[in-house]
């Protein structure tokens, strides 16, 4: 499978990005208490509809099994991979993360953001505000003629220096005919390390920062993630297209026509 994908590929990808942001953007919008996961995800499935896309995520197979849901909607603890539910309510300081992947003709587009739900507490603003910066750190060293290692080492110095933990069980991806195609992006590495970039590369780029460690456990649906110590989490994600000229963000919701 190669990395590097041709004109044709790339204004595939920019479709399904484009819709990718749509979503995202839209069902961030819903977010309030009195929410459930499921209301959200069900939101999600429908706007990906009306956008004549799918979810990329629904009936995703690991093994024997296969994700139940249209989107991952992970809270508090909950790193990536929350399974939506009718029985989880979201509460005034809450924070939710909401990963949305569309497959539109043929082709990915993959982001996530994580929202407050009402009022959140000091620690849950700072946990978002580093995590969300690491990821346009790391976004920055997605230069032609950089190895992935430097976007690794980008956003685990960020987020380290503000005494926050980068998960190192899950990883960034590159993305384009499937929702995982390499290279590896780990948020954790050396400068100088890892693959070479090059033009034409369509990477998911994605910080998971725990506030407390970074260790992490499966709860029993087999998908959701949680941190190992019950301290919250946040997950922010684009997927970015490395040029000649820099990285570009093809997910950015700055671009979406009203």
């Amino acid at each position: 499978m190669t990395m590097i994908k041709t004109k044709d590929q790339i204004a595939r990808m920019r479709e399904a990005c484009t819709i990718a942001a749509k979503v995202l953007a839209e069902l961030k919008q819903l977010v309030r208490p009195g929410t459930t996961t499921q209301d959200l995800d069900e939101a999600g499935r429908d706007l990906m509809a009306a956008c004549g896309a799918r979810s990329a995520d629904y009936g995703y197979q690991i093994g024997s099994r296969r994700y139940p849901a249209h989107t991952c909607i992970s809270v508090n603890e909950e790193i990536v991979h929350g399974v939506p539910s009718f029985r989880r309510v979201l509460h005034d300081g809450d924070i939710v993360s909401l990963d949305v992947t569309v497959t539109y003709n043929g082709y990915v587009g993959d982001n996530a953001t994580t929202v407050p739900v009402g009022a959140i507490d000091a620690r849950k603003k700072k946990l978002m505000r580093v995590t969300e910066e690491s990821l346009a750190l790391g976004i920055r060293q997605a230069v032609v003629g950089n190895r992935i290692g430097d976007i690794s080492y980008a956003i685990q110095n960020h987020v380290e220096s503000h005494g926050f933990s980068v998960v190192r069980d899950l990883v960034g991806h590159g993305v384009g005919a499937s929702m995982h195609e390499p290279p590896e992006i780990p948020n954790f590495g050396r400068r100088g390390a890892g693959p070479l970039i090059k033009p034409g590369m369509t990477l998911a780029i994605e910080p998971m920062v725990n506030l407390g460690g970074y260790r992490t456990k499966t709860l029993a649906d087999g998908w959701t993630v949680v941190t190992a110590d019950g301290l919250p989490s946040a997950h922010y994600e684009h997927t970015v297209l490395t040029t000649e000229n820099g990285p570009e963000i093809l997910t950015r919701t700055d671009l979406l026509k009203s």
